[in-house]
Order: structure tokens, then sequence, then C-alpha cells
């Protein structure tokens, strides 16, 4: 087994940089994980220089860096955010208890990725170093510059399991919520996934499979250099005109799609739905190990079951014959878990200064977790899919 190093008090030092392009990006993409690909120094590049983040948007980027001698150790990336937007982990209701109080509870800070809610390390630690030592070194500097900054709180958003046992000893306080994540079984095709499923979902989604075809619907999955830049326009038109439809904001601008086509191509998966060679629909992935990320979706003109295919059938598919075990679709969705998502677990971790209302929020938590717990677990009992009705529970803490 091999044996990790220790940091060397005397030669250890912390660097806070507002940007990351004051950060050395062989350096910081050395040390990051295999399966995360959003703290990756080209997507956070693409979020800072876009404008998506940055004075004025809601979130101020800070990179926390802990170095031995010229050697980088380790990272959290964290954000001064002045509003709640963008997190999907919702604490509006402990900011309006703050006003109610009386108190201010932005700014806070936020250890997250930007309008993306995906689980992955929030606390990056080189492989080559004692993990528990460094991340604790990492938290304990993170607490003193946000106490010292005045700050109501600090949030580590869909941390890992592990990250949240480390930061719960750091005196954080855990909350449980749930997405839905598709796991791979040994799947070799698709069929083997759809004989996992009961027999009237099984019969359903090759209905809406059916029903694409005789529309004239045909589906092309994109990777690395096979994407050009008239996908990317069409996945931008698609994003752009689902927002309007929502009615709502869009996080993101063309300048980001840009950026992401430049230099972020190699883990870039688009599904591109197209009739008579026309765009119509699509979404954008990201790849990374053996993980596959759906992250926004979009159409311009409305075909039933479309939404469907582009977002969960075809990523799937694709996940399947790339060997990758964990498709994470986004937030919130239920027609996910009928379609073969399992409800699992997602942890975030969060400090507050005033006692009171850590202990206010610390009681509430224990009082929602149970809650949570017995949500998945009913969830997964009614589930479409045979494994996950007879199969063992997922550890839930």
């Amino acid at each position: 087994m091999k044996i990790r190093k220790k940091l060397s008090k005397k030669s250890t030092a912390f660097q806070i940089c507002h940007s990351i392009t004051e950060v050395e990006k062989r350096k910081y993409d050395s040390i990051q994980p295999d399966n995360n690909p959003f703290f990756e120094f080209d997507f956070l590049f693409a979020l800072e220089k876009s404008g998506c983040v940055g004075p004025g948007t809601g979130w101020e980027p800070r990179h926390l860096l802990l170095r031995e001698g010229k050697k980088l150790v380790g990272a959290v990336t964290f954000y001064l955010k002045t509003d709640s937007y963008g997190e999907y982990i919702f604490d509006w209701q402990w900011a309006r208890a703050y006003q109610d109080a009386g108190l201010r509870y932005y700014p806070k800070a936020v250890a997250g990725v930007p309008f993306t809610p995906t689980t992955g390390p929030r606390i990056i630690v080189h492989k080559d170093y004692d993990y528990e030592t460094c991340a604790q070194a990492l938290i304990k500097k993170l607490v003193e510059v946000c106490s010292l900054k005045s700050l109501s709180s600090i949030h580590f958003l869909f941390v890992t399991e592990e990250e949240q046992e480390l930061l719960s000893d750091c005196g954080f306080l855990s909350r449980l919520t749930h997405q839905y994540h598709w796991h791979n079984s040994g799947y070799l095709c698709f069929d083997d996934f759809l004989g996992d499923l009961r027999s009237g979902r099984r019969k359903q989604i090759k209905k809406e499979k059916r029903r694409l075809g005789d529309l004239g619907v045909e589906i092309s999955v994109l990777e690395k250099e096979h994407i050009q830049r008239e996908h990317i326009d069409s996945i931008w038109e698609f994003y752009v005109n689902t927002n309007s439809r929502k009615w709502g904001s869009a996080y993101l601008n063309r300048e980001f799609f840009d950026s992401v086509f430049e230099t972020y191509r190699e883990k870039t998966v688009l599904v591109i739905a197209q009739i008579d060679g026309h765009p119509v629909g699509g979404t954008i992935n990201f790849r990374k190990g053996d993980k596959l990320y759906g992250r926004y979706w979009g159409c311009n003109i409305e075909i039933p079951y479309l939404h469907f295919e582009c977002c969960y059938y075809r990523p799937i598919e694709f996940a399947i014959d790339n060997g990758i075990n964990v498709f994470e679709a986004g937030a919130q969705g239920e027609h996910k878990f009928l379609r073969g998502f399992e409800a699992v677990p997602v942890y975030s971790s969060h400090l507050f200064f005033n006692p009171g209302a850590q202990r206010s929020i610390d009681n509430f938590l224990r009082e929602e977790r149970p809650y949570m717990r017995s949500l998945i677990s009913e969830y997964n009992k009614h589930s479409p899919l045979k494994r996950a009705r007879g199969g063992k529970p997922e550890k839930i803490v």
C-alpha cells in the first residue's frame, strides 16, 4: 500500500486567488479527481472568461490553494454569494429566517460548481498526500478566511459522503437531499437495460422511441473532434429557446458555449436530434472517467418524447457503449425515476457563524434527514428497476 505524504508545516503556505487564471493550469489539473470534469481549469476558465461568474453575477470566484514549497498540494474553489440562485441545494428558508431575525445572510461562501448540481469532491488533494490531513488544513483555513470576512456561513454543496463525514468532524452540519442517477449494472446494450425494467415501463419506452421514428426524428451523438461549430450554434439556440419558454433567466451566455467548444471538446458529448437534416433539439453533456453528466437541454419545436430520448435514453445507450458506470442527468425530475434512474442520497455540509442559527438549523436538519432517508427508500421500493426493488439498499448516512 502506498504511503501518503504528510504536510511539512515549515514549508506549507496558503494562497487565495480571485481568478483561475492566477493558478498554473498544469499543476491545477494534475490534482483533479479522475471522474469529475467541473473543477478542471478549462471549465472554470470558461465560466470566468464568459462573465457567467464574477462581479455583478452573484458568484465571485475564490480559489484557496495549499502549497508545500512550490508544489500544489490541495485546493478548494468557492464563491462569495450575494443570493442563492443556481445552487440547487435550496436555502431560501434559512435566508428568510435570518432576515426575520434581523440578521444578514448574504454574503455567504459556497463551495460548489455554479449552475451545476453534480456530486463530486469539493476539497481537492494531490493523490500523493495524506487526504485527511490536507483536507482538514484547507477546511480550517477556509473557516478562518470566511470568519474574517464576516460572511454569514459556508456551504459545501453536492459533496461526497466521505467529505461530509470529514466536514462534520470539523463542525459542519450535514444535510441529506436526493437526486435520480442511472447506474450501469454491466449492461451490454440498451435492450439489456430495458430487460431490467418492469414490462409496462419497458413497453412505454419502446413506444416512445417508435413514435420519434415515425415522426422522422434522427438522433446523433457527437463527441470530441466530431463536434463542430454549427453543433454548438444549435445547442445554444436550444438553450435560449427553452429558457425563454420557461420565463427564466439564462445563467449561461453564448461566450461560455464558445469557450467549451474551443477548450473543452475532449470532455463534451452532444446529443442532436434532426428532422430532414434540420436540428430540432438536443443536449450538452460532459464525461470524465466512469461518469457522464447531463447538463443542458433544449429544442426549437415541441415533439412528443424528444426530451426523454435526448436527455435519458440516448445518453444511457452512450454510457453502456462506452463503459460508463454512472449517469447523472441533473436536478429534480421524477421522469428520470420512471425511466430507470434510482433515487440516491445527495450530501451537503453547512456552517453558520451565528451560534443561534447553527443550533436552530441543526435541529431542522436532524428532523429532515430521517424523512429524506425514508423518501429515498420508499422511491426505490417502487422503482421500475427490478434490481433496485430487490437489491441491497444503498448506504445512507
